[in-house]
């Protein structure tokens, strides 16, 4: 889809070289973007996906050093001084970043930071003329009652709402090229889904170019023209999106497309081994307090969770999934009902019991970076169970440390690094290996893939099935990614606003589904081309 006025490229890239401290991380990249055309960047992470957009728009470190040439609408970039690249910058081209949540500023209302970009572009515009604007853009993105959440803050909307909101703010300059770095990344199916129709639709509308940034292959098929495969910084594949799907050139597009999880029919097996007796969730019911009103969380919910197997459990953000894992640590209270640990109800646990019973239960929570202490090393992060619930000597524990590192692939070697020097998928290892420090019967795991690349994904789940072999631990997998759950579980329970939808075996829910929730989250996974 070309602009008719226009026989160049809206966007050139030539021989892109970026490097910091004598140290190339980009080399030779190139390639074209036309108007209105979607062209997907991907790769694992450090790839250099993020680098190349954010040369695109300046706002690399004052450290990087660049070569090449960066052409835009006939303009070259890397040549562009400051004050013309800021004017660039949001009215010609717009980011959206990664984190929606993060990059919008806690402190003002949504209307706010859309008004402030308002009159950036047009310092003239009225106050009036200015809030119609911003509820305009609210309107297009599909913001409902856009008018009443110009006044709320980001705390107040969801991770889908965020993500709407930054793409308002990045349209309200009329941009002609959109940067949109995982712009799906951690969202619900149905969510992504909305999302990836909204960027549809407003290409059609504005005939926006997109350069879309992400290592979800389903997203690439869904809205890229074309794709660019990016590996340590080199140019790997450029192709069209059908020709990559049906003949990728490379073995390494070759593993990346392998590596994309497809919905399995899991056979239903009878995990063997397991003594522990089963876990029994019995009419839960936990409640919070919303804005000093009591708000139900989850509603009479009953479930079973076989010693030794895997029970999945899926929905939207807010259906009660996270609730529910924390309601199993004890981390949460619960208002009526039961769950039945080691024949233990843990309503009535004495605070003795709930001493061994912490013992037994290992978590491994959604965002790893931010549940491992920053200040910890690796080493001090695993060996902190240990320490709270053991009488071992320090030098036990630095053994025990290491054969858990070992456990979970990690080299002994990372065990005196802090967890800003590690990879995502390694810090995910670390968040297992102390969830498993202390050889618990049951595991939590929530979202332990949610924003890994594909390949670390694989490799992650591959992990938890042969640990689950070897420990012999149930596990309660909390996951908002169906293919995930196919993968791994043997029984699947489906939430929706905190009541239980649909439970049974994973096969017979995934392919034959019986509830209409069920079957809209199963129509939302992206097919893939094959």
């Amino acid at each position: 889809m070309s602009h008719s006025s226009a026989s160049s490229p809206l966007l050139r890239v030539t021989a892109l070289n970026v490097g910091f401290r004598q140290q190339p991380l980009l080399h030779n990249i190139s390639f074209d973007l036309d108007y209105g055309e979607v062209l997907a960047l991907v790769g694992e992470s450090g790839s250099g996906k993020s680098l190349t957009a954010l040369s695109i728009i300046g706002l690399l470190p004052a450290a990087a050093q660049i070569r090449g040439s960066i052409h835009f609408a006939g303009r070259d970039l890397l040549t562009a001084d400051a004050r013309a690249l800021h004017s660039l910058r949001g009215k010609n081209i717009a980011m959206i970043f990664q984190d929606a949540r993060q990059a919008l500023d806690p402190l003002f209302t949504i209307g706010q930071q859309l008004t402030e970009t308002l009159h950036r572009h047009d310092p003239g515009l009225r106050r009036q003329q200015a809030q119609q604007q911003a509820i305009t853009l609210l309107e297009e993105v599909e913001i409902a009652n856009a008018a009443s959440q110009y006044h709320a803050y980001p705390h107040q909307l969801s991770g889908g709402q965020c993500q709407r909101v930054m793409i308002a703010i990045a349209l309200a300059g009329q941009p002609q090229l959109l940067i949109a770095d995982e712009p799906t990344t951690a969202l619900d199916v149905t969510v992504q889904k909305e999302i990836l129709q909204l960027l549809r639709r407003l290409r059609q509308q504005r005939a926006i170019a997109i350069l879309l940034i992400t290592h979800d292959m389903g997203v690439v098929a869904d809205s890229a023209d074309r794709v660019l495969v990016l590996r340590d910084g080199r140019m790997t594949e450029q192709a069209t999106v059908s020709a990559l799907f049906s003949q990728p050139q490379t073995a390494y597009s070759r593993q990346l497309l392998d590596a994309v999880l497809r919905l399995e029919s899991p056979q239903y097996r009878q995990p063997d081994g397991a003594s522990a007796p089963p876990i029994t969730i019995d009419r839960l019911q936990v409640n919070y307090l919303r804005r000093g009103k009591k708000f139900t969380a989850l509603q009479d919910i009953s479930l079973t969770l076989e010693a030794g197997s895997t029970l999945g459990i899926v929905g939207e953000s807010g259906s009660g999934k996270s609730t529910l894992g924390r309601a199993l640590a004890g981390l949460v209270p619960i208002a009526a009902g039961d769950i039945y640990l080691d024949g233990i109800p843990l309503r009535q646990a004495s605070p003795a019991q709930w001493l061994i019973l912490r013992r037994k239960i290992g978590m491994v929570f959604q965002s790893p970076r931010s549940a491992i202490n920053p200040r910890f090393t690796l080493q001090q992060a695993i060996a902190e169970p240990l320490q709270a619930h053991t009488s071992l000597s320090w030098r036990e524990i630095q053994q025990q440390v290491a054969a858990l590192l070992e456990q979970v692939g990690l080299d002994v070697a990372l065990a005196a690094r802090y967890p800003h020097q590690i990879s995502g998928g390694q810090c995910q290892r670390v968040a297992i290996a102390r969830a498993l420090a202390l050889k618990p019967a049951l595991l939590i795991a929530d979202e332990p893939t949610s924003a890994l690349d594909v390949s670390v994904q694989a490799t992650i789940l591959n992990l938890l099935k042969n640990l689950q072999r070897e420990l012999k631990f149930s596990c309660l997998l909390i996951s908002h990614d169906l293919a995930v759950v196919s993968q791994l579980c043997q029984k699947v329970a489906v939430l929706q606003h905190g009541e239980l939808m649909e439970y049974g075996e994973t096969g017979a829910v995934l392919h034959r589904p019986q509830h209409a929730y069920t079957r809209q989250l199963v129509d939302c996974i992206l097919p893939l081309p094959h």
